[in-house]
């Protein structure tokens, strides 16, 4: 062994050794490395709208006649039959406005929540943000309701509900839908790939949150000494605020600061605990 060898071993020696380790517990997530990656996002949320309507007869105008089906049952069912109030509102375009919004969360919670399983293949071969996957599920229901919406005017426009002022303020509910969705989504993603049992779970939870939330009736019915309670559910306030933004009454305040509030939590939350349990996702997916 030569001098260089044994000079070049002895400062290898006194270097110090960096071991990498992952870290526990409770962190923030990185959003500017998910910010970096934000290509493949919108490539995610592009493959799930082709996927949509792949091979369909109808492409697109499922978008339009699931919620006019729905809008059709439940003003029989709710407005004739059951008589239900519907806000000084012609009941198909109170229904309707309840419906779209809904119908956005019902689809974005649930396939958010299976959608790291259900890419199993490219979560264990390929390191990119794991968060991408659950929020690109957004996409198609973004578009859908964009095209559903459509109808929502129509409806309007049949029933005399004419363009108002207020209505520039549906987007920051549906905004606040998008957040509540996510938030969701995103909690159930984490908890599927460890519990599979959440698979069999969130449709039930879907089922009994509709229920929970004023798509076929309005907050008024609701007793007044257990409306906080009702509106930490995020869905209420925002339904009831997108509803009343659109046929020109004014939400329940309280209720729509309550719901966004607990919204964020939610989505904070969800974002936390995915942070907490991703660097685990490759090895048990």
């Amino acid at each position: 062994m030569d001098e260089r060898t044994t000079a070049s071993m002895r400062d290898d020696a006194r270097r110090p050794i960096a071991i990498i380790e992952a870290r526990s517990g409770w962190r923030l997530y990185d959003f500017r490395e998910a910010f970096a990656y934000r290509e493949l996002l919108y490539v995610l949320a592009l493959r799930d709208l082709k996927l949509r309507y792949k091979q369909t007869a109808l492409g697109a105008a499922w978008a339009l006649l699931q919620p006019l089906t729905m809008m059709i049952v439940l003003s029989i069912v709710f407005g004739r039959l059951a008589g239900l109030p519907s806000d000084g509102a012609p009941y198909p375009v109170f229904a309707l406005a309840g419906l779209l919004p809904w119908t956005f969360f019902a689809n974005v919670a649930p396939t958010a929540g299976a959608s790291l399983v259900v890419s199993s293949n490219i979560v264990t071969k390929v390191y990119f943000p794991r968060l991408l996957i659950p929020l690109s599920t957004a996409g198609a229901p973004l578009v859908d309701l964009a095209i559903s919406s459509l109808l929502l005017f129509a409806v309007m426009a049949w029933n005399g509900v004419g363009l108002r002022w207020s209505q520039l303020a549906a987007p920051f509910f549906v905004l606040g839908v998008v957040i509540a969705a996510l938030g969701v989504g995103v909690l159930l993603s984490a908890l599927t790939v460890a519990y599979r049992d959440f698979r069999h779970i969130v449709p039930f939870l879907i089922q009994f949150w509709m229920f929970a939330s004023p798509v076929a009736y309005p907050v008024s019915l609701v007793p007044a000494e257990w409306r906080w309670l009702y509106f930490l559910n995020p869905m209420a306030g925002m339904i009831d605020g997108f509803r009343h933004a659109l046929i020109g009454s004014p939400p329940d305040a309280f209720g729509v600061v309550i719901s966004g509030a607990s919204a964020l939590v939610i989505f904070c939350l969800g974002v936390a605990y995915f942070a907490r349990v991703e660097r685990s996702f490759a090895d048990i997916v």
